[in-house]
């Protein structure tokens, strides 16, 4: 079982920035990868970044190539997710999932283990 807490969402204007934590706990070493996903209201769960805990490559969509950026502190345990340049469609509910099996691909259904989520509103 690994455990992920989710924290740093909030409020922005468009242009502002942001830092998501994850901080991983439980079986760890059984963590392939990290990711992180978001999900607007009424749309459905995308993948943002996801990194491999081995070496630290990264995976981002296309809609935030550029302005995100995924990372992590082994000796915390911890993903983060700083974001930068934020527009209004930035609006989610944002997920840090983990991934047993080391795809890394930003698709749902990789991902075994699940946080609570923390809210990102960006407005104009």
């Amino acid at each position: 079982q690994v455990q992920l807490v989710e924290s740093g969402g909030g409020s922005v204007q468009a242009g502002g920035s942001l830092r998501l934590s994850c901080a991983a706990s439980g079986d760890t070493h059984f963590t392939a990868c990290l990711g992180w996903f978001r999900q607007a209201p009424g749309k459905g769960r995308e993948g943002v970044a996801s990194l491999y805990t081995s070496d630290g490559t990264t995976y981002y969509a296309d809609s935030v190539k550029g302005r995100f950026t995924i990372s992590q502190d082994n000796a915390k345990n911890t993903v983060y997710l700083q974001m930068e340049s934020l527009k209004p469609e930035d609006t989610a509910m944002y997920y840090c999932a983990a991934d047993l099996r080391g795809s890394c691909f930003l698709l749902e259904d990789e991902y075994t283990y699940w946080g609570q989520g923390t809210q990102v509103t960006v407005s104009s």
